[in-house]
């Protein structure tokens, strides 16, 4: 079942506040980002919408190998991410606000393979990200980056 499908097909394209989950997947020092074909060619997160009866630690862990081949492994919370900077229009014209929460998987594994969702997976320097980041994503990487400086 498709919970955010079937919601919309009773709203239509009235904003909702929907849970989600993204993976930073650390590897060498490196992060796993997705260049996303949502929003098109801007670089993110693996991760997306929890489904109905479903845990945000499953979310991450199903959105983890569905869009990049990789099981998680152990999951540590980073944090929980919503508010005004958190609202999003989709170009179908959907809009909802995001309540994210973001994992750190020090220790994936898998065969890296990219999803119907994603242009490209690659792995990027923490200090050296893509320009055309996704913001909120770009972020949760800094409060990343700023947990291991602690």
């Amino acid at each position: 079942m498709n919970y955010v499908a079937t919601i919309r097909e009773k709203i239509g394209n009235d904003p909702l506040i929907l849970v989600g989950s993204v993976v930073l997947v650390i590897k060498d020092g490196q992060i796993l980002l997705e260049q996303r074909t949502e929003p098109l060619g801007r670089y993110g997160l693996p991760g997306g919408l929890m489904e109905w009866a479903e845990s945000p630690e499953e979310t991450a862990r199903r959105e983890l190998f569905e869009e990049t081949g990789l099981d998680a492994g152990e999951l540590r919370l980073l944090g929980a991410y919503s508010g005004p900077n958190y609202v999003t229009t989709l170009r179908n014209g959907d809009v909802f606000q995001s309540v994210t929460l973001a994992y750190v998987a020090s220790h994936a594994t898998g065969m890296l393979q990219a999803s119907d969702e994603s242009l490209r997976l690659d792995y990027f320097p923490l200090d050296a990200l893509p320009p055309d980041m996704i913001g909120s994503h770009e972020r949760f990487i800094e409060d990343y980056k700023k947990a291991l400086a602690e």
